[in-house]
């Protein structure tokens, strides 16, 4: 059998490609040495305690006076946030920022006064008014949780407007310290 000449070029040509290619993927590859095995201890959980001068700790949840301070009170029909309630706040806010673990549950509640819906509203209304104001003081909003009670939970049931504004409020609860 005759091969013409250009044919057997193309094919001693594709040869020594395949060889060359064959020789380039064969280099060796330089191994890692085993990765050192990862050994775990148990850990305790200890409570982190700041290192930070005049960082808020969770002890100084029931010692400091402002962060004593867990119930906003509103007017009735009110979301708004009363101005004496400004400084607990800013308390509360810097704790959060002092303690990025922290967590806070902040549940809205209102008086008897008006439909369950309507109630039910008006205490996100007023959670998410008391999370603003964490909020614009520099707490995060990861750390915030708003529930409503709406009427659902009152602290006093007597029909007096003296007992009806303290079912007027936030609570605010710190789930994680």
């Amino acid at each position: 059998m005759h091969l013409s000449i250009s044919r057997a070029s193309r094919i001693l040509t594709l040869a020594v490609l395949a060889s060359a290619v064959t020789v380039g993927c064969s280099k060796k590859v330089k191994e890692a040495p085993p990765a050192e095995p990862v050994v775990t201890t148990p850990t305790t959980t200890t409570p982190v305690t700041s290192t930070t001068p005049g960082a808020y700790t969770p002890a100084d949840l029931d010692t400091d006076a402002c962060l004593r301070q867990r119930v906003v009170y509103f007017d009735l029909d009110q979301d708004a946030l009363k101005p004496e309630f400004q400084a607990a706040m800013s308390c509360h806010a810097k704790y959060l920022r002092d303690r990025p673990s922290a967590r806070l549950r902040l549940e809205g509640n209102a008086d008897e006064r008006g439909s369950r819906e309507y109630n039910m509203g008006l205490g996100e209304r007023r959670g998410n008014a008391v999370s603003s104001a964490l909020q614009a003081n520099g707490g995060s909003a990861s750390q915030l949780n708003v529930v409503s009670y709406g009427e659902e939970r009152p602290v006093c049931a007597e029909t007096g407007e003296d007992c009806r504004s303290k079912n007027r409020r936030v609570e605010l609860i710190y789930t994680e310290k």
